[in-house]
Parts: structure tokens; sequence; C-alpha cells
């Protein structure tokens, strides 16, 4: 397993493993299928130029992009001491097999070297016992619980906000 830094010509795997996420996992995340599919790749490759601002990351087998990550921070001054991370995904043949922690010890790396940053943050699907046993086992901790986040299809579901300290990995 291979983590790198996604750049533009990775583009066309990105949305197609975003995409396929979206569909299988639609609770799990605020975008949808439905609002991302027309998203033209030159969009996706703008956003990941190196000069972009964002930062994604995926595991590859061999060419094969099998997860992705992305990790950041606030940028209105007095939120720059928060980062976080979003947009987490495996592809199902991957997961149980550690790609979920590479990827996230990679975004965690990349987020403590970030000069000043005190707090990484999170948002996860409360049920989701798999990325909340990850996501503690990595120091994040559970801070709020907000009912009614989504409503996919007329169902509700709830977030559950976790915060890990800058370094504490």
């Amino acid at each position: 397993m291979h983590i790198r830094r996604l750049v533009p010509s990775d583009a066309s795997a990105f949305q197609s493993l975003r995409l396929a996420s979206l569909r299988e996992c639609p609770s799990a995340f605020s975008s949808s299928y439905e609002e991302e599919c027309d998203t033209p790749l030159s969009a996706i490759e703008a956003h990941m130029a190196p000069d972009s601002g964002r930062n994604r990351f995926g595991a590859f087998d061999g060419a094969e992009l099998v997860g992705i990550v992305g990790v950041g921070r606030e940028s209105a001054p007095k939120l720059r001491h928060k980062g976080f991370v979003r947009g987490m995904a495996v592809a199902p043949a991957w997961r149980n097999q550690g790609v979920g922690r590479q990827l996230l010890a990679h975004a965690l790396a990349f987020a403590d070297a970030m000069p000043g940053l005190r707090q990484v943050t999170l948002t996860l699907t409360a049920g989701n016992v798999a990325a909340l046993a990850l996501y503690e086992s990595m120091g994040f901790r559970i801070f709020g619980h907000e009912p009614r986040a989504l409503c996919v299809d007329g169902v509700f579901y709830d977030d559950v906000h976790m915060l890990r300290d800058a370094g504490a990995g």
C-alpha cells in the first residue's frame, strides 16, 4: 500500500471512488451522488493542484486508488488553529485491511506538521461503529452529538463530532 497526495492526473480515479462511496453510503457524507455526478474533471483537477489549498491523499495498491481522505485547516485568522479531516472513503474490497488507518495516520501527520495547528476535528454518522473505533484508536474523542444532522430520502441521521489535539498521535 502506498499513500501519497493526489495530483490533477488522479482526478478521474478520485471521482470514480468518491461517486461510488456517495452511492453506497449516502448517510456518511453531507454531499450526495446527485450533487457531484456532473462535476467536470477539470474542476476536480483544479482542486488537486498544488496551490489549490486543498489536501487530498490517496491509498494506492499499485496504480489502483483504493482509499481517499481530505485534510485541511480553517482559513479565518481566529480559526486557523483548527484543522479537519473530511471525505474519508475506502473501497469495499479494501476495508478491514488497515487502509483507513494508514490513510488517517498520513492525514494526521500532515495536519500535525501545520504550524500553529492545535486541534483536528471530524464528523461521522452516529452508529458507524467501525469508523468510531478507528477514530478513537487514533486519539479522537467525542465532543458533541448533533441530532438530525442529515436527511437522506426522508430519513434523519445524527452526527457525532470528534476532536483530537494536534500532535496527539
